[in-house]
């Protein structure tokens, strides 16, 4: 009889070691590695087959494969659709991840609910009871098919399949991976190797019974998906809920075999659960329908959209012995080097206390400096109490010794402005083209922060 194998394992990135250490040198963290012991197990066909299913057979000729188009099927959820590349892959696995509370189980309802109007579709939830999943689909008044949606509430991966087999289920979510085990795997809910086993046996069912599954994933502390990296490359989508201040939620694609991860979902949390919003610079902007100093509008890039947002800035006499500077979604450093910039090149004295908001609540990462001409100009509109028309738009990139900068997608940025109605656009010389022309709106080129100043003054 073959003899238990002890295995010393780390709880954060599944990297195994001889014996047990108080930091992993994989990912570095401290007092996650624990002991684990492997049992020995009878190989199976399972224990051999790929993620997909079965393997071997052969080589083959690129000519003999036979070819299938991947079926995609709109879920109806705009902004879901937008980031899946034209709607949810029939037989795919998929992963959603976010911080508790991101909303990943009020979208996922939401998503069964409207699946479930067409195939037989199964929630199982191993973390919640029943009674409160469907409070939550009264609450949020959800249209769905009695006789296809199927609730289940179950920790057993080989339960879970039985159940799929038994109903003849074409859609299912498993609420969450880290709370589910499997029997040819040891270890505790959420273990590593329970993790990477309960993900192989549900692809492998997946993709050898058409079925779409969607998998609620935990994070970790750096807000990255939790478990081995294993988990990731088993799954044909990896999708994460970011939660920036408010109600604005952001989903974007890590990963997905069906199209590209340039596609990014905007969504407001409400109390009829996660809206989609198809048109997101009408919440980035404030809809002041008056003039006022301190305000300036620019164009940011969130993957492949391009969106309208709106700098606030707020300029008052300093109280104290020192200014105050403050900002909401913006990086402080970045705000204190181009206040130097303005010091040097245009002699101008911030002696005041000096407060930026971004309207929407959204936060700006710091590789978005298209937004640079947009925080100077606010700032210099607050300090001399001038106002900039809401009808123009600025954006590009301000160096340390002066000079605009270009930016990527320039035409792009300029377009979206153009349909929303600016009728001036401020963009670097660099990215000037011909074709800017032609759209309506009047183009400045800016080479320097000194023609930006004289032609908004």
């Amino acid at each position: 009889m073959a003899k238990n194998k002890t295995a010393f394992v780390c709880n954060e990135c599944g990297q195994d070691f001889p014996r047990w250490q108080g930091q992993c040198s994989a990912c570095q963290e401290w007092n996650t590695i624990s002991e684990v012991r492997i049992a020995a197990v009878k190989s199976t066909a399972n224990s051999v087959a790929g993620y997909a299913g079965s393997v071997g057979g052969g080589s083959k000729k690129l000519g003999e494969v036979e070819e299938f188009e991947a079926e995609k099927k709109l879920t109806g959820i705009g902004e879901l659709d937008r980031v899946l590349c034209g709607g949810l892959t029939t037989g795919s696995v998929n992963i959603i991840s976010g911080d508790p509370g991101a909303g990943k189980t009020t979208l996922l309802s939401d998503l069964i609910a409207r699946m479930s109007q067409s195939m037989p579709s199964l929630y199982c939830t191993a973390e919640e009871s029943l009674s409160q999943f469907k409070n939550r689909v009264n609450r949020l008044k959800l249209n769905y098919n009695e006789d296809n949606l199927y609730l289940m509430a179950e920790t057993s991966v080989e339960a879970i399949i039985a159940e799929l087999e038994a109903k003849k289920v074409k859609f299912a979510v498993i609420d969450s991976i880290q709370a589910v085990v499997s029997e040819t795997a040891n270890g505790s809910p959420g273990s590593p190797s329970q993790v990477k086993s309960s993900a192989q046996a549900l692809t492998q069912y997946c993709k050898q019974n058409n079925v779409t599954m969607f998998l609620v994933a935990h994070v970790n502390k750096n807000n990255e998906t939790a478990g081995p990296q294993t988990l990731i490359h088993i799954v044909d989508c990896l999708t994460h809920i970011e939660c920036n201040d408010g109600q604005i939620r952001t989903l974007r694609a890590n990963k997905n075999r069906f199209g590209d991860v340039d596609t990014v979902g905007i969504f407001k949390m409400t109390e009829r659960g996660m809206i989609s919003v198809d048109n997101p610079s009408e919440i980035f902007l404030s809809g002041s329908t008056t003039n006022s100093p301190g305000a300036a509008i620019t164009c940011i890039r969130k993957g492949n959209r391009n969106l309208l947002l709106e700098i606030q800035c707020l300029t008052t006499e300093t109280e104290g012995e020192f200014p105050q500077r403050v900002c909401v979604g913006l990086n402080m450093n970045r705000i204190k080097m181009l206040t130097g910039v303005l010091r040097k090149h245009t002699k101008t004295k911030i002696y005041h206390d000096t407060y930026f908001n971004l309207v929407g609540g959204l936060k700006i990462d710091e590789s978005e400096t298209c937004i640079d001409l947009a925080l100077v100009t606010a700032l210099l509109s607050s300090l001399n109490d001038f106002v900039v028309p809401r009808t123009t738009c600025i954006m590009g990139e301000l160096s340390l010794n002066g000079d605009v900068r270009p930016i990527d997608s320039g035409v792009p940025r300029v377009k979206e402005a153009v349909q929303h109605g600016f009728t001036e656009v401020f963009i670097p010389h660099r990215n000037y083209h011909k074709s800017m022309e032609g759209l309506g709106a009047k183009i400045h080129p800016i080479k320097t922060i000194h023609e930006l100043l004289e032609l908004i003054n």
